[in-house]
């Protein structure tokens, strides 16, 4: 099957509602005060992160939630949408024609959540303090084109980059440019444990229990300024330590609204209810998952390997056997709905074929079965992950070319020796930080890339990636990001699985859940209120 060239209009976020599902009372939340969001993700406190809620440090979906209501950046993705409006600013544009100077004036009286005013002063530190810690899993990539930050005044900061980027904007509309107050962050150091002091629209009060948060409240910040309007006053964070339990809080009426993680079976299940109470709603999304290989590991080092497994896998068979068909088989790491994505992986391999994998290692002189371990964290992307690394495993096992095992590790291990090159092949996922090409290609690709992976591409890093950024209109960098796919697929570093969808279970009475996740798939709990 050849699968071309895709691009699709860059997805809007309105939710649409599929069907009910059953539900108890219409008084979730504990009578119709907070609204509650259940989640399955775990904020723990570890020698490797030491201050999950750490702008400097922060890099996976769940805690950049909890910052996108905490903090402000200049810029934020707006209700739906891809172009980032003002908030700590009130302007923002790039000062050249070659897109190596930004400029922004920031709102007069800003103020932290502590008092302090917050100051253009407060922006550079910020950035600087980000850079300057360096943190190995952070997200400092993001950051890594900025040359100096200036500050002409109180409220105006110039960022001078080290070469053109169009995506600069994008860039600090997410965490990794969340503004921190210079008098209560160490300049070098990261914070310890959970607390926040932010400028964004809520404040953040957590209940922990042996170094883990087992209940986050949010409330209204009376003196932000910024683009986000608030239909509610509380929003509380509860935390299960599994789908099926958080569901039955959703049905009982304990929580009002649930998006990570829900479980294949629990979406199917919901899909076909009929009763009144409970709503599922789903929209396109850009979350996608890959395997990841450790270059440098005798074991998948040579390309014919890594080819041959790119051979083999079936990606229909894995959206059908691991997620009961609540995701769509990927073949680029550029997801569908994503201005360059092309089906690079299925217009090299055709279809999976264990006569084609098995010419791939005769021809580089590979003895099989070729043993392989793979790796995928057991408490991080939901409980389905298990399940499609066993069908994966089958997969490979099945055509007599490998002999796979598989393990599952814990997300606080996990990560750190993951970027640490301890895993041959190992899962991932990934939600973009901004709805661009560029997230979903420079990222693992460029200098400091977050993998940590040993692959380099100097064509893909030097030539496509910073010709791609000089393109203000985004549509005439499609065929960089095209180009940079095709060698991917033939060298095989990442192997693209499957793209996810965005799914909210939410209560009848919540409104406002048509927004709930914007175009970056991020929770916006401001955008939900109760209805009568």
């Amino acid at each position: 099957m050849n699968r071309k060239t895709l691009v699709l209009p860059t997805l809007a976020v309105l939710l649409a509602p599929v069907l009910a599902a059953c539900g108890g009372s219409d008084e979730a939340g504990k009578g119709g005060g907070a609204i509650v969001i259940g989640t399955t993700d775990r904020f723990e406190e570890t020698t490797d992160a030491p201050a999950p809620f750490d702008p400097a440090a922060a890099y996976d979906i769940g805690a950049w939630n909890v910052l996108h209501s905490t903090f402000q950046t200049l810029l934020r993705l707006p209700r739906s949408g891809t172009s980032p409006v003002a908030d700590a600013a009130s302007t923002c544009t790039f000062g050249d024609r070659k897109n190596e100077q930004y400029r922004c004036t920031l709102r007069s009286g800003l103020k932290f959540s502590n008092g302090h005013a917050l100051t253009s002063e407060d922006v550079k530190f910020s950035i600087d303090r980000a850079r300057a810690i360096n943190f190995e899993n952070g997200p400092v990539s993001l950051l890594s084109n900025i040359d100096s930050v200036e500050t002409p005044s109180e409220l105006e900061v110039v960022f001078h980059l080290k070469s053109p980027d169009a995506t600069f904007p994008q860039k600090i509309a997410t965490p990794a440019a969340a503004i921190v107050d210079s008098e209560t962050y160490g300049k070098k150091e990261l914070g310890k444990g959970f607390k926040v002091v932010g400028s964004g629209p809520y404040t953040l009060q957590t209940e922990e229990k042996d170094g883990r948060v087992v209940k986050a409240v949010f409330s209204k910040n009376s003196d932000y300024q910024g683009s986000v309007q608030l239909q509610n006053d509380k929003v509380e964070m509860r935390f299960y330590d599994d789908a099926k339990s958080m569901e039955k809080a959703l049905k009982d009426g304990d929580i009002d609204i649930m998006n990570r993680t829900l479980a294949p079976d629990q979406l199917s299940r919901m899909r076909g209810a009929t009763d009144q109470g409970v709503r599922l709603l789903e929209a396109p999304g850009q979350e996608i998952s890959f395997l990841a290989f450790n270059t440098d590991d005798p074991s998948v080092k040579n390309k014919a390997v890594r080819q041959a497994v790119a051979q083999l896998v079936d990606r229909q068979a894995l959206a059908r056997d691991g997620y009961d068909r609540t995701n769509d088989p990927l073949y680029s790491l550029v997801p569908s709905g994503i201005t360059g994505h092309q089906n690079s992986f299925s217009n090299k391999y055709g279809e999976p074929s264990a006569d084609k994998a098995r010419s791939i290692l005769r021809a580089a002189n590979i003895t099989s079965p070729v043993p392989l371990t793979l790796t995928y964290t057991d408490d991080h992307y939901g409980e389905a992950t298990a399940k499609a690394f066993q069908a994966l495993q089958k997969q490979l096992n099945g055509s007599g070319l490998f002999q796979a095992k598989i393990q599952g590790v814990k997300w606080a291990d996990f990560r750190p020796e993951a970027a640490k090159g301890k895993y041959a092949v190992y899962g991932m996922g990934w939600f973009p930080d901004f709805p661009d090409p560029d997230n979903f290609v420079a990222p693992f690709f460029g200098k400091d890339n977050f993998l940590r992976s040993p692959y380099q591409n100097t064509r893909i890093s030097s030539q496509l990636i910073p010709d791609s950024r000089e393109a203000a209109q985004r549509d005439t960098a499609a065929k960089y990001f095209q180009q940079a796919q095709d060698i991917v697929a033939d060298d095989v570093p990442v192997l693209p699985l499957w793209q996810g969808k965005q799914y909210v279970a939410v209560r009848s009475n919540v409104t406002g859940a048509e927004w709930a996740l914007n175009s970056a798939s991020e929770m916006q709990p401001w955008e939900l209120g109760r209805g009568k």
